[in-house]
Parts: C-alpha cells; structure tokens; sequence
C-alpha cells in the first residue's frame, strides 16, 4: 500500500535552503545530487518503515542521505492508520543531536533550531 508523502513548511524551508546552499540551479551534478535527495524523500511513498527509530523521540523515525561529512537526516513521523508519512525536519548529519523538551534552556541558541514543526 501507498503512503502519502508530505513535508511540513519547516521540511520545505530546509529543503529550499539546502537546493541553494548546492547551488542545484547552476550545477548539473549538484542538480542531480537534489533529485537523488528528493527521490529518497518520496520512497518513503513505498517504503515508509524503513527508517530507524532516532533516539531523541522514540515516536520519529529518520533516513539518511549522502556520505559523512556530507550526509542529511530526513526525520519524519509514520501514520499507519492514515497511511501517511509527515517530513518534520531535514538536518545536516553534522549538527547536534535534537533537543527533547526539558533539556531545551531558555535563551539556548539552539533552542530556535531544535523545535519541530508537527503540523
């Protein structure tokens, strides 16, 4: 059965920003990189399962894409009842893990990065 693939407006802010970040628009391999990146994406459609537990929120799952140092994690939530699939963040595979609630500090730099959009 087909899941329904969607991504949250945080999703596709990271998506857009990391398509300029490659500078996809004016290089054909950076171009075909972010088609492969968005393909692993919508395979979720066929394969929503597939992506490991993230340690953070025992409730998401996660793929990865590309090679360290330049791989991207793909967190998601899995809705089997409703046969959906909500892209929450990307993340570059080198940043910090994310935060959960209570270890997130008032004032933490990184407290504006860590929240996911669950819309």
């Amino acid at each position: 059965m087909q899941y329904l693939v969607r991504l949250t407006d945080r999703a596709l802010r990271d998506l857009e920003a990391i398509y300029e970040f490659i500078e996809a628009d004016s290089s054909e391999s950076a171009f075909s990189w972010f088609n492969g990146f968005a393909g692993t994406i919508y395979s979720l459609e066929r394969f929503p399962g597939r992506g490991a537990v993230i340690p953070e929120d025992k409730k998401l799952r996660h793929l990865l894409f590309g090679k360290k140092p330049s791989s991207y994690r793909i967190i998601y939530a899995l809705d089997k009842r409703k046969n959906a699939v909500t892209i929450l963040h990307i993340r570059h595979g080198a940043r910090a893990a994310l935060l959960t609630e209570p270890e997130i500090r008032p004032n933490s730099p990184l407290q504006a990065s860590v929240s996911l959009d669950k819309r």
